[in-house]
């Protein structure tokens, strides 16, 4: 059996793949992959079918060893100089390991998230059919850690067609999302505020949502309470202190803070990629009103 042993796993490295849709009404929520995007493209480039469990690496700092057999890889979203054996090669294509040699992802220069896929991909085991870990529910196969050993599932006939995929860098520049007014924007003194301040990604973002710093928005009710309503990725809440959370893929099932807007899906994975200190600015996808 081919594997790969983590030697050193960065900030956080967790496997995950594209969820556990239709399980809500249980009180769990989707969670996969925060960059769809770039997971499924690591797994386009090995010919895996998109559900296949990659690893997500948050800033870099991983490194794993393989062991019983050679194997095929791609490394895609922020670019963290991927090599073997200390041997640079490209994100987003595809790079052949021998057996016994080391695959490692340095800092990223921009962007936040990295994924790392084999062909085959890693073939853990699944937990409500899903080998995604959830950080808020703590559901799925634990994060990463040095030592641990994980095994590489069957690939299928198809070879891969591309050796490399032309696919537009992270950037660190300001990031532009474009959100769906409501269903509580009415809840905002001037709802139009949160389109006009220029809002940074905090320090306190994680998987279950993206903080911003920035003017607090003002709300018209601040003594009423919403009874807690269904929440949905991509959806920005505004909790009492007045400073949004765009919700990510490990957001709770069900929230009581007013839901003003909700980021576009096209843009949604965009938000994974954001570090702390980028500066972002939101627009509205229509007039209000």
């Amino acid at each position: 059996m081919t594997t790969l042993e983590v030697l050193a796993t960065g900030p956080l490295a967790l496997l995950e793949d594209l969820g556990r849709p239709g399980l809500a009404h249980l009180g769990v929520t989707r969670s996969g992959a925060a960059d769809r995007h770039s997971h499924t493209l690591a797994n386009r480039l090995l010919a895996n079918p998109p559900d296949r469990a990659t690893i997500e690496i948050t800033f870099g700092g991983f490194s794993a060893r393989v062991h019983g057999g050679d194997v095929a890889i791609a490394v895609t979203g922020a670019d963290a100089d991927p090599s073997v054996d200390g041997l640079p090669f490209g994100t987003n294509s595809i790079h052949h390991v021998r057996d016994g040699q080391t695959i490692s992802l340095g800092t990223p220069r921009s962007g936040l998230r990295s994924y790392l896929a084999v062909r085959g991909g890693v073939d853990a085991e699944p937990v409500l059919g899903s080998r995604s870990h959830d950080v808020l529910s703590a559901i799925g196969p634990r994060p990463l850690r040095p030592g641990d050993v994980l095994p590489i599932g069957p690939h299928a006939a198809d070879f891969p067609e591309l050796d490399q995929a032309p696919v537009a860098p992270i950037t660190g520049d300001v990031l532009d999302l474009v959100v769906v007014p409501g269903p509580r924007d009415d809840w905002l003194a001037d709802p139009d505020a949160l389109v006009r301040t220029d809002w940074v990604a905090s320090e306190r973002s994680d998987r279950v949502g993206m903080r911003l710093t920035g003017r607090p928005l003002d709300t018209r009710f601040p003594d009423r309470q919403l009874p807690s309503e269904g929440a949905t990725r991509g959806a920005i809440q505004v909790p009492p202190n007045g400073l949004p959370v765009i919700l990510g893929p490990d957001h709770p099932v069900t929230g009581g803070y007013p839901v003003i807007g909700v980021v576009v899906d096209h843009d949604v994975d965009r938000v994974a990629q954001a570090r702390p200190g980028q500066h972002v600015r939101l627009h509205w996808s229509r007039p209000r009103g």
